[in-house]
């Protein structure tokens, strides 16, 4: 969970940073197989909110907002995350994006307030959608055409 890198190909302007800020993007990726997700709405700026509203096959709802800190470039992005259903367990997610070798390769580091939030989600399998969902962003990059 303190880094989970993936490659992706630069899709454009904003290049993988898009797919953290753009609202249809974050639906294809978001959420692992099987579950959907609707983003309530993201406010890409310093300061700025975000939320996701899930559903699962079983009919089950969960949902994340969060803050962001700094506003999203190109080189990455640093907000909190905040499950509702675990009010005032915030995390500290930093993105960053780096070229390398023709591709960008998406780091993902997040901080919890203490080693208990952290083993919580573990848990409940979360580690195991969590990378899925990066399998997802790296599907969803390679369709992109790589910019020269």
């Amino acid at each position: 969970m303190e880094n989970c890198p993936a490659d992706a190909r630069r899709a454009g302007r904003g290049g993988p940073a898009g797919a953290y800020t753009d609202p249809g993007l974050l639906e294809q990726w978001l959420a692992p197989r099987g579950l959907t997700i609707t983003i309530d709405h993201v406010d890409p700026r310093y300061g700025g909110t975000w939320r996701s509203i899930g559903a699962g096959a079983d009919g089950g709802k969960y949902s994340f907002r969060g803050v962001f800190h700094g506003t999203p470039s190109p080189d990455g992005i640093v907000q909190t995350v905040e499950s509702d259903g675990m009010p005032g367990r915030v995390c500290l997610q930093t993105v960053t994006f780096a070229e390398h070798a023709g591709t960008t390769v998406v780091t993902q580091n997040t901080v919890y307030q203490s080693a208990q939030d952290r083993d919580r989600v573990l848990r409940y399998d979360n580690a195991e959608d969590i990378h899925e969902s990066i399998e997802r962003l790296q599907e969803l990059m390679a369709r992109f055409v790589p910019v020269s």
